[in-house]
């Protein structure tokens, strides 16, 4: 997954960390003794990742051989004539202990257990694969765990998509003994869906965005017929934060600092800020020396330039001391005449203020 904040260096990290963190639910299953790991769905952003990818995620799989992963198609990565999971790369590199969900006939999973696909075969498909992989199932005393992918009727904004899984179908095979647990892929943030406790979304084990509520864990399900306990497990090492500042004065840019200086682990740290307020020129060019300093040390650092507000007027005295002469001089007075101008000029003007400030105060 590529995210254009990132920078050269901090991308790499990004990418080294998810595929470590398919290492570290390796590790996580061998610790709590876990049967199996299902992954419901976009295993990879696309049909189309680099080779080197495929080969670097099954290559950590492989490092906990005791351990079966299977890998369901999602929307990111469907079985379609593309597929990656049928592409020369993986299946030369794909070890014993990882198997491609695609749908058909129950698996046997474990003793007494079997798993039941809906993998997508197509990134638009027209109805609910999940009630369509359940609906013929009988109760006979089997375990059965679900593993499928997209949104839930109950939780989407869109109603009107043919693909939407009805949880009401889900929770009424739950209720026959037909099915016992149903592990979901799409939504990034970990979500018990409806009352049973036996329905859940993983999340992303990475953080992916700032949306996201909690994503980076990975569940540990304990099932049988009669009880289930799920405990989500944290594995992401990444964060996003987004914060607002209401900025009048120094203090105020003084707060964003100590803010950014707390962060614990800044290389896997990625900030968006929202600035609201009016400073002057001054504070303004402390407060671009903090961000600037921080940028050098966070995984990204951004502004979110559409919510923020952040208005730089230069006080009457504090070009005085910059000894400014000749034509610097006069572009300064025709700068400040326009900046405190309604014209439409009169931003770009306060901006070309305080980049000469800036310059200024470096020379």
């Amino acid at each position: 997954m590529t995210r254009h904040f990132l920078s050269v260096d901090a991308q790499a990290r990004f990418t080294a960390d998810r595929i470590e963190a398919i290492t570290s639910i390796g590790r996580l299953a061998e610790a709590e003794g876990c049967s199996f790991v299902v992954v419901s769905g976009d295993v990879f952003e696309s049909n189309q990742v680099e080779r080197l990818v495929v080969v670097r995620s099954l290559e950590a799989m492989k490092a906990t051989p005791d351990v079966v992963f299977y890998l369901l198609p999602g929307n990111h990565d469907p079985l379609d004539a593309t597929s990656i999971f049928g592409s020369k790369t993986f299946r030369d590199h794909c070890p014993p202990n990882v198997i491609t969900l695609e749908g058909g006939a129950e698996i046997p999973a474990a003793d007494g257990i079997t798993i039941v696909s809906a993998p997508w075969p197509n990134k638009r498909p027209l109805t609910d694969l999940v009630t369509a992989a359940v609906a013929p199932l009988p109760t006979d005393g089997t375990l059965r765990v679900v593993v499928g992918h997209g949104a839930v009727d109950t939780l989407s904004p869109n109603p009107n998509d043919p693909a939407l899984i009805r949880l009401a179908d889900v929770e009424a095979a739950l209720a026959d003994g037909r099915i016992h647990y149903v592990a979901l892929g799409d939504r990034h943030s970990t979500t018990s869906v409806g009352t049973t406790g036996r329905v859940w979304y993983a999340g992303a084990p990475e953080p992916t965005d700032y949306r996201e509520a909690d994503p980076g864990h990975a569940l540990v399900v304990d099932l049988s017929h009669e009880s289930v306990s799920v405990v989500p497990h944290r594995i992401g090492r990444w964060e996003f934060q987004h914060r607002q500042f209401d900025l009048a004065g120094r203090p105020d840019c003084d707060g964003v600092q100590q803010f950014l200086e707390a962060i614990v682990d800044k290389p896997r740290t990625i900030v968006k800020l929202t600035l609201v307020g009016q400073l002057s020129l001054a504070d303004m060019d402390h407060l671009e020396r903090t961000l600037d300093d921080a940028s050098y040390l966070l995984g990204a650092l951004e502004r979110w330039e559409r919510h923020s507000e952040l208005v730089v007027l230069p006080a009457d005295n504090e070009f005085a001391d910059l000894g400014l002469s000749g034509f610097a001089l006069d572009a300064l007075e025709d700068l400040q005449a326009l900046g405190r101008s309604d014209n439409d000029g009169a931003q770009a003007a306060r901006d070309a203020l305080a980049l000469l400030y800036r310059l200024a105060a470096t020379v």
